[in-house]
């Protein structure tokens, strides 16, 4: 039985907007993000993800320790990033319909963090939000079946995987089936179900925008309790996919200079091309910048050119 939800018009609206930036997402390149965005977005996603739990580093800290440097800060913390950094870098070696995999990946993020990591909860839980109690979770020895039958859905609903993505990140986060670490695995859950049909949202760093609207993010759940259903909180995540697709569309749309606009090409494309190649990926450039655009990347060894005229050719060093 699938779990209890409305398709609203909000929600066919925020499907059908989403659907068209991946389509402008596509065209432009950005299914193949450069390594300077892949590194950014990992930093901002961590930070974000991390922060909503209450983690005090900045994105430079976790820069710095992404690069293997010192960094002083809450040792808990730190061991947060760490753990956080091992999971992001093996996101493909998940299978987002598969319970044990998201045990490993628990495992993984908790490591040092919790005693009972990659296992389910045996004590209940509650959520408190001040002086009152926000959220009672299911019973422990109900967890193994619930998760059981949320995975279920997951594999032979024929619902649309936008969709099944943010009932999932609810459900996860109403049956609460760790003692700690429920709000992180909910999100990068979520980032698994997308990338199993859009590879893009390995590059998305929704998790920001949940981190500014975080309110908003509680609210939604609390709304999606009391209403006993998902579909306050489709409807304020498919926002905040919406909103970030719009974010990763900008930064192809902000302004370059000639060497950001090298230094992008030249991560993402590595065979021969011609000057029409180079003006596809930047479309908002004129004739006679990308041609001086290429003649400093021949300047700076990036590549080299062959042939003369309209059958001019360059080809990566």
């Amino acid at each position: 039985m699938n779990p209890p939800y409305q398709i609203t018009s909000e929600i066919l609206r925020l499907v059908a907007s989403i659907s068209e930036k991946i389509g402008q997402v596509n065209a432009k390149y950005l299914d193949k993000p450069s390594l300077k965005l892949r590194k950014e977005n990992t930093i901002k996603t961590i930070h974000a993800s991390l922060s909503i739990e209450g983690n005090t580093l900045s994105e430079e800290q976790i820069t710095a320790i992404l690069e293997n440097k010192r960094v002083i800060g809450p040792e808990k913390d730190v061991n947060e990033v760490l753990n956080a950094i091992k999971v992001y870098n093996q996101l493909h070696k998940f299978n987002p319909e598969s319970v044990k995999s998201f045990l490993s990946a628990h495992e993984l993020l908790m490591h040092g963090l919790v005693l009972d990591n990659g296992k389910f909860r045996k004590s209940g839980v509650s959520i408190v939000a001040g002086e009152k109690l926000a959220h009672m979770a299911p019973p422990a020895h109900n967890v193994p079946f619930l998760m059981n039958d949320l995975f279920a859905y997951l594999k032979s609903s024929s619902e649309i995987q936008l969709i099944k993505s943010c009932v999932f990140h609810y459900e996860m986060e109403f049956i609460h089936p760790f003692i700690d670490g429920n709000g992180r695995m909910g999100r990068l859950w979520q980032t698994l179900i997308l990338m199993k049909q859009y590879p893009v949202f390995e590059f998305i760093p929704f998790e920001n925008v949940i981190h500014k609207t975080q309110q908003a993010y509680y609210t939604a759940l609390a709304q999606s309790d009391n209403s006993g259903n998902s579909t306050p909180f489709i409807e304020y995540m498919l926002n905040v996919i919406d909103e970030s697709l719009a974010t990763l569309l900008d930064f192809k749309a902000k302004v370059m200079n000639s060497e950001d606009r090298l230094t992008y090409f030249s991560e993402t494309n590595k065979a021969p091309f011609n000057r029409k190649a180079y003006m596809s990926v930047f479309q908002e450039i004129s004739t006679a910048t990308a041609s001086r655009d290429l003649k400093l990347g021949i300047a700076l060894g990036l590549f080299e050119k062959e042939g003369d005229k309209s059958n001019t050719t360059y080809k990566f060093i």
